[in-house]
């Protein structure tokens, strides 16, 4: 198939647009790098500089089949500070993608969106039917599209399926984790083995856990770009199928830090500090529909592999 796929110079998008290209279809990426990095647009893609507002340029007469999404801005703080540019380039952007897709003649789309929807759920293990209700812009901006790709796909106009991701971590060949403001736990904890850090903090030691860090559910990268390739072949016309994607089991903040501590053989020295507001004990996604829907399944479970690879990746770079 002919596929754009925007957001392919970012972290997962352009794993996504490497196993895209792997499977045999033909990738045109569009991507303002205002996240991304032109180095990470696999070879054998096309490069499109440029915003999704604009998509419509892209689109015009290029022949296709569907739009791979994921071109957000996607970080919590920033969205609470800086509100309106998160409606503007998620919600805005995405419903602008969507009308250009339309115009054209465009009627398939596979969108990235968040567990951030969900909020603080009361349920340990979150399922689409888990009330959504989120906390931040960044979740709100999510929602407002999900919802948008439900009145287009009911009123006969699209195909669409909302894959909702938790902590992705690990990285796929030259394609890994690199961002400007770093905000997740593996690459940070991976900063402090290579010595940027001096230590990692964790926030809170007295939940009702286990040894009494939160419990988080991540998955492979990888595994996120295999869902993708899998949901190429789900989408209906007339239907949106909204999909969480998750390990099924989480692994707490000192079962990272001591995966973390066996991988790069430093001693990874920790801090506690207090809790952070809202963080629930234990966040993990059920992936029945994943597997019942797309056929999917995590090929790669285990949180030590996702280091392995995130620690590879942040050698061979130096960052």
């Amino acid at each position: 198939m002919r596929l754009l796929v925007t957001g392919g110079a970012g972290y997962i998008g352009s794993v996504v647009a490497a196993r895209l290209l792997e499977e045999g279809h033909h990738v045109t990426v569009l991507d303002d790098l205002s996240e991304g990095h032109r180095d990470a647009v696999p070879a054998g893609a096309r490069f499109v500089q440029g915003r999704i507002h604009d998509a419509a340029r892209v689109i015009d007469g290029a022949g296709f089949e569907a739009v791979v999404h994921l071109a957000a801005f996607s970080l919590v703080g920033e969205s609470v500070e800086h509100p309106a540019r998160y409606e503007e380039n998620n919600v805005l952007g995405t419903a602008r993608l969507c009308n250009a897709m339309q115009t054209l003649g465009v009627n398939k789309i596979i969108v990235s969106s968040t567990a951030a929807v969900y909020g603080e759920p009361d349920v340990a293990i979150i399922t689409e039917e888990t009330k959504t209700a989120p906390v931040n812009p960044y979740g709100s901006s999510k929602l407002a599209i999900d919802n948008d790709l439900s009145r287009r796909t009911h009123a006969g106009e699209f195909a669409a399926i909302s894959l909702r991701y938790f902590n992705v971590a690990g990285a796929y060949g030259p394609y890994g984790e690199r961002h400007r403001q770093e905000t997740h736990l593996i690459p940070i904890a991976l900063e402090v083995a290579l010595g940027k850090r001096a230590s990692l903090t964790i926030f809170g030691d007295d939940f009702p856990t286990p040894d009494g860090t939160c419990v988080r559910d991540y998955i492979h990268v990888l595994d996120i770009a295999n869902a993708h390739v899998r949901a190429m072949a789900a989408l209906e016309v007339g239907y949106h199928d909204i999909v969480n994607l998750g390990n099924g089991s989480g692994f707490s903040v000192q079962e990272v830090a001591e995966a973390v501590r066996n991988v790069t053989g430093h001693p990874l020295p920790t801090e506690i500090g207090p809790r952070r507001a809202g963080d629930p004990a234990v966040l993990v996604a059920s992936n029945e529909r994943a597997r019942t829907h797309l056929g999917w399944i995590p090929e790669y479970p285990d949180v030590t592999t996702m280091v392995e690879d995130a620690w590879r990746f942040a050698q061979e770079r130096g960052a």
